[in-house]
């Protein structure tokens, strides 16, 4: 149908454009070379079926769909538990001491992130299957400004 240096110039043309625009493209190439066909493009060229039909149908309507990547992806803990921050405050500051050579804004702490985990279970209600990982408490602890020291044994 096409031949192959322009399959491969229609395939580098959409490989550089994203979102709206690339699908926009998408359809204009469905229309021009291939029918109108989503399927055919496919099979031809390689894109995703969905893509060029969902180009072809804002082509139509003349609506263009926004993505929405923001909504994405799983929520930090901080969001799904708002008072977690403020409990864990309040339970490390006073375990913890500035920075001794004062080069770094980081509060180190003698606190691990397991004994915050089972203060925050045994002190401020949280049971256990809310609260996250071990690995993800030293994460929030690091997001939160606490460095945590490595115990010795």
């Amino acid at each position: 149908m096409l031949a192959e240096a322009v399959k491969l110039t229609l395939k580098d043309a959409a490989q550089k454009l994203t979102g709206p625009k690339k699908r926009a493209f998408m359809a204009k190439v469905a229309e021009d070379y291939f029918g109108g066909s989503a399927r055919k493009v496919e099979t031809h060229l390689g894109w995703k079926r969905h893509s060029v039909q969902l180009g072809l149908h804002e082509r139509r309507c003349g609506v263009t769909c926004l993505d929405n990547y923001q909504a994405r992806g799983r929520k930090k803990t901080e969001v799904i538990l708002p008072t977690l921050t403020a409990d864990i405050r309040e339970l490390v500051d006073g375990q913890s001491q500035a920075d001794p050579t004062l080069k770094t804004t980081f509060a180190y702490t003698k606190v691990s992130a397991k004994a915050v985990l089972k203060a925050l279970a045994a002190e401020k209600g949280y049971t256990e299957v809310a609260l996250p990982c071990r690995q993800t408490m030293g994460t929030i602890l690091n997001r939160l400004g606490y460095r945590l020291k490595k115990h010795r044994k």
